[in-house]
């Protein structure tokens, strides 16, 4: 897909903003009559150039433009932007994404942007050309114009082949090269007219020479004079600038060191910002710290708690070893049982008394001793276990003792760091504020000897310029003083300035006796033979120029011709299949015929009149032109023209044309505005099925009624319009807009 979307703005019926994405290779408009549908299709010829408005429905420039509605008012502008996919560089420009966009203003102004930059409207129609995207409009095929292709004349009927065989990009050339040799041609003329006009002013000019004879003794003098001045000017600026040198180079040198101090004293600084990261491991350490003595302090209350509580159950044990025959025993609960079982068999017998005091006392003299034994087991298990338990303590009290002289260590060793960081950075705080004044001090010296050296270099230009006036009035013999090589006596600066004065008295006489006027003549006379020569060598190339623009302009023509001639013989062979298919037989073909025509100047009126050339009576004159006609021959009926086909004759016709020249050089994209609404249920099928074999070349956009057309596209809009008068955009399933287009 070559489209993407279509945004419309104020445009016809469509007062808001309305976009249309183009997600399918062919997509479907529909809508009832009168709801704005076509005005789609007109949008794309009003974004793409379209100049004519009568081609858009319109008769003024602000018809284009929302005339307004109940409780909306008319627009002031209409714009309409039409994005492409440019990712395969269909278009000659290096984006990925190209958005065309035109804006039109009720004043008329219309306005061309490409992706945002304004443009004019030549740009934007050979950008489209290079495309295969024409002004013909082959691939925009309007409601009611289907037969457009068949109504138009022959030249018509070729410009729109030859645009859709994509062979506007070699006509924009050819016009091109014909308005350069046009041009080049006026140029010649100029030129021509440029050196019949010097001519006699380079005779005057030699006759103007011969004065320079006349004034050779004040040459001479004047020599002489530059001679003794220039040598002594040299020699003052030579030795004024190697004493500046000096003065200036002790302070440089200065200034270098000192800046050498800055920078140590900077990384200095730079370095000191460790401090910081420092300070942060050292609270870091400091926390760690804290919550380690904390640690260790709560392990050695737990280890006093134990112990405590070994002590405790160790005097307890003491007891219970002492008293163990004195204190109540404790019997195991199986001994009892069993002690209850034998009382229990003993009770049915009257003379048991004696015998259970006898078995009570026999227990209680084997039981005695249990409880405690017990009591003494589970106290030497507790103090074992808490004694392990103080085993593990001490162990993490030692680690933990091991952690905090770690810790300790570490923190002693960063606040030492920390605090020599800071005896540093002060230090070199200090530094830079010492070297910074030094700088100062010495970049004041240097702008002392700058200044003179500003007003040394004025001088060292005017004697530079002294010896470039010197060149024009006596020539090379100015640079005498250079070979001069005698030290010159000391002498004031006031003495100098005299010989100026004397130097400027000599050039007055000079000029008075025509020195001057010579160096004048000389120098014009040198300019004047040069631009005619130049101008000369202009002419021949201009001659070579127009040459090569009309061998270019020949062979563009033959391409042009051979191209057309070979797209011809393509149509006509898919013209023929496509006419046999829609009419189940006959013959169709194209011819190209020859016609006499005018030819127009290459140049418009204003362009001729922006470049000062006058029309001359053979800017126009007749010419041969190719055209292309068309011949039918329907299925068991004779006809002898286009004209005597029926409606759906010339529907089906124009649409087998229309869709064989698609074939040969398919163009990016077809908009077809009801070009079925003639057709019948067979014709409609045969119409589908041909759209679907065009939509492999091209991406479609069809406004339409046909329930068959409506069933080929990817995606479907509807447009529809309510009482304030604007078209709204629907984005419908296939059957409703199906219902919708019976409306």
């Amino acid at each position: 897909m070559y489209l993407k979307s279509l945004e419309l703005c104020g445009f016809k019926s469509f007062a808001k903003k309305t976009a249309l994405d183009f997600n399918a290779q062919v997509t479907a408009i529909v809508g009832p009559n009168g709801s704005g549908k076509s005005n789609v299709a007109e949008a794309f010829r009003f974004v793409l150039g379209e100049q004519s408005i009568k081609s858009m429905r319109g008769k003024r420039t602000e018809d284009l433009i929302w005339s307004g509605g109940s409780g909306s008012a008319r627009g002031n502008r209409a714009s309409v932007k039409l994005i492409f996919d440019n990712s395969k560089k269909l278009l000659n420009i290096d984006f990925d994404e190209v958005a065309l966009e035109r804006v039109i203003h009720r004043d008329s102004l219309s306005e061309y942007l490409v992706n945002g930059s304004q443009v004019r409207l030549r740009d934007v129609v050979e950008l489209l050309a290079g495309a295969h995207i024409g002004s013909s409009g082959h691939h925009i095929i309007s409601q009611g114009e289907a037969d457009r292709i068949l109504s138009a004349n022959s030249h018509e009927r070729r410009e729109m082949i030859e645009d859709a065989l994509g062979l506007k990009i070699f006509q924009y050339k050819r016009e091109e090269s014909e308005r350069k040799l046009l041009k080049t041609r006026q140029n010649m003329k100029n030129v021509e007219s440029l050196r019949k006009e010097i001519a006699p002013h380079i005779k005057f000019l030699k006759k103007q020479i011969e004065r320079v004879e006349k004034t050779i003794a004040l040459r001479k003098e004047l020599k002489n004079s530059y001679r003794e001045y220039l040598k002594r000017e040299r020699d003052y600026l030579k030795t004024t600038e190697q004493n500046f040198a000096h003065e200036s180079a002790g302070p440089e040198k200065d200034l270098e060191k000192l800046e050498k101090e800055l920078t140590e004293a900077k990384k200095i600084l730079e370095g000191s910002k460790h401090k910081d990261i420092k300070s942060g491991e050292l609270i870091s350490i400091e926390s760690r710290l804290k919550k380690a003595r904390e640690s260790h302090d709560e392990t050695t209350r737990a280890i006093g708690r134990i112990e405590g509580e070994i002590a405790g159950l160790q005097k307890m044990l003491s007891r219970e070893r002492a008293g163990a025959g004195n204190n109540a025993t404790t019997v195991e609960f199986g001994i009892v049982k069993s002690l209850i079982q034998e009382v229990d068999s003993l009770l049915g017998d009257i003379g048991a008394v004696p015998k259970i005091r006898a078995l009570f006392k026999s227990f209680l003299e084997s039981n005695k001793h249990t409880r405690s034994e017990n009591k003494i087991s589970d106290l030497e298990k507790e103090i074992e276990m808490l004694s392990d338990r103080k085993r593990e303590a001490l162990i993490g009290a030692r680690d933990t003792e091991t952690e905090l002289s770690r810790l300790s260590h570490n923190y002693d060793s960063l606040e030492r760091d920390i605090e020599k960081e800071r005896d540093t950075s002060r230090d070199a705080e200090k530094a830079m504020f010492r070297i910074m004044a030094d700088q100062n001090e010495i970049r004041g010296k240097l702008s002392v000897i700058r200044v003179k050296e500003d007003k040394l270099r004025l001088e060292k230009e005017d004697f530079k310029r002294e010896i470039e006036e010197g060149v024009i009035l006596i020539g090379r013999d100015v640079y005498v003083y250079e070979s001069d090589d005698s030290k010159p006596s000391r002498e004031e600066r006031h003495v100098q300035e005299e010989r100026r004065r004397n130097l400027e008295k000599i050039k007055v006489r000079l000029e008075d006796s025509g020195g001057v006027l010579a160096g004048d003549v000389l120098k014009e006379y040198k300019e004047t033979t040069e631009r005619d020569e130049f101008l000369a060598r202009e002419l021949g190339d201009l001659d070579k120029s127009a040459e090569s623009l009309t061998n270019l302009i020949s062979e563009l023509e033959e391409r042009l011709d051979t191209m057309f001639s070979q797209g011809i013989s393509k149509i006509n062979k898919q013209f023929t299949e496509f006419f046999t298919l829609m009419f189940g037989g006959g013959e169709a073909s194209l011819s190209v015929v020859k016609e006499k025509k005018r030819k127009r100047a290459a140049l418009s009126p204003e362009e001729m009149m922006e470049m000062g050339i006058e029309a001359e009576p053979d800017d126009e004159e007749e010419k041969t032109e190719l055209g292309v006609d068309i011949h039918v021959s329907l299925p068991g009926k004779k006809i002898k023209g286009l004209e005597m086909l029926s409606g759906g004759e010339r529907a089906l016709t124009s649409i087998a044309l229309l869709f064989a020249i698609s074939q040969v050089n398919p163009p990016p994209f077809i908009i077809l505005d009801e070009t079925d609404a003639a057709l019948d249920e067979a014709n409609s099928r045969k119409y589908g099925d041909m759209v679907e074999n065009l939509s492999r070349h091209s991406q479609l956009i069809l406004i339409t009624h046909n329930r068959e057309t409506m069933s080929r596209a990817g995606v479907i809009y509807g447009i529809t319009m309510g009482r304030d008068g604007y078209s709204k955009l629907l984005s419908i399933a296939f059957n409703e807009a199906l219902s919708v287009a019976k409306k």
